[in-house]
């Protein structure tokens, strides 16, 4: 192997150490910004498995908090008038669906919370 081919390993070796540190890095933050710890993680998983955060999906169900009856309504409500059938969007009905997922992960995540600590 010759010089410039060491060099080139080198060169690709230290820019995937760096962007390792800097993806981990990453996720260290979003863990932080979503409450840092065990809570953290738990919010960036739920984030990652329905692909919204918990303020996105609130807004789209236009909710403020985890009230079921409200959450249900809401969804049940722009479920139907996203229907593709009725003209609707599949993208907007599928957001709606993600949307009403994620909100209910938090709201099981929050009620766990509370049978552990009693």
């Amino acid at each position: 192997m010759g010089l410039q081919e060491e060099d080139k390993n080198n060169l690709v070796g230290r820019a995937f150490a760096q962007a390792l540190r800097q993806e981990y890095a990453a996720s260290q933050e979003a863990a932080r910004r979503a409450g840092g710890g065990q809570r953290g993680a738990n919010r960036a998983a739920a984030n990652a498995r329905t692909g919204l955060t918990l303020e996105e999906a609130q807004q789209i169900l236009n909710v403020e908090k985890l009230d079921t009856e409200l959450i249900k309504k809401n969804y049940e409500y722009l479920f139907n008038a996203n229907d593709k059938a009725k003209g609707g969007s599949f993208y907007l009905q599928s957001k709606v669906v993600r949307a009403k997922e994620r909100l209910e992960q938090e709201f099981e995540s929050k009620t766990s919370e509370k049978e552990e600590s009693t």
